[in-house]
């Protein structure tokens, strides 16, 4: 933490950050595209809002993401993430996967793969059933990957011309397969919220948090960005992601991850 307060880093975030300001105030104009149902944001529930006329049976994103700070170590992160939903009646099917790389002087210190799927059932404009899995293999964790799949429950808390509130939670299954030998299999309790606030007519706050509750630890994941879609199909996204883990293998160089970057996201 104190090296990122150190000036060189913080400068290039610092300089997204103003930009993504900027762009929010300016609005490019009154004309300008809506941004609240097109952000493509990165759901940590993985699934948009049920099919409507808007989106004719399918919509989906592609993300890529670059951010360099430079100091007293010289840090890149390279992001790319994707998302494709499609509609039948009541059900919500959505595929997503992402890949993430961070090198340090050179050298790799984060590495990242996941894929995701997800089914959403909606039993009104308001309650939803859902189930999800998802399988990652994170470099330097302490796992060599792991499996997840849960099902349960969701509400619509909120839901107005500009704001979105979300909960949802139910019981799942996860199987760790250790990096140093061995492997475990884990009942888990998952509890998720997703809040989106339009700022203007062209940017969008959004913030996710989700928490799974194994019986040996606690894995906390947090999402936050702010999006500005530039027209009806680009947007520039600053975001910031955080992924705990209260007790990780012996392994693991860390109990948490963070990720800040600037990405362009194409929506379809």
């Amino acid at each position: 933490m104190n090296d990122f307060l150190h000036p060189g880093k913080r400068l290039p975030l610092v300089a997204a950050l103003l930009s993504a300001l900027l762009l929010v105030v300016w609005g490019f104009g009154p004309g300008s595209h809506h941004a609240y149902a097109e952000s493509g944001a990165e759901s940590l529930f993985y699934a948009p809002p049920p099919a409507s006329d808007q989106n004719n049976g399918f919509s989906g994103h592609a993300e890529l993401g670059y951010t360099a700070l430079s100091g007293n170590t010289n840090t890149e992160t390279l992001l790319a993430k994707g998302r494709l939903s499609w509609y039948t009646e009541q059900w919500t099917h959505t595929f997503r996967m992402e890949t993430k790389s961070v090198r340090d002087s050179g050298n790799t210190s984060a590495e990242q793969y996941l894929v995701g799927q997800r089914e959403r059932y909606n039993l009104s404009a308001s309650n939803y059933l859902f189930e999800l899995a998802r399988w990652e293999k994170e470099r330097f964790s302490g796992y060599d990957n792991q499996f997840t799949t849960i099902v349960g429950y969701g509400r619509q808390l909120l839901d107005t011309e500009h704001q979105q509130f979300s909960i949802e939670g139910g019981p799942g299954y996860r199987f760790d397969d250790f990096e140093g030998g061995g492997s475990k299999h884990n009942a888990v309790g998952y509890g998720a919220f997703d809040y989106d606030f339009q700022l203007t007519d062209t940017a969008t706050f959004t913030q996710q948090a989700s928490v799974e509750a194994a019986s040996d630890n606690i894995t906390a994941r947090s999402y936050t960005a702010i999006s500005v879609a530039l027209n009806s199909s680009l947007s520039l996204r600053v975001s910031h992601e955080l992924k705990s883990n209260s007790n990780p293998p012996d392994e693991a160089e860390s109990h948490t991850d963070r990720t800040t970057a600037a990405s362009i996201v194409y929506n379809f």
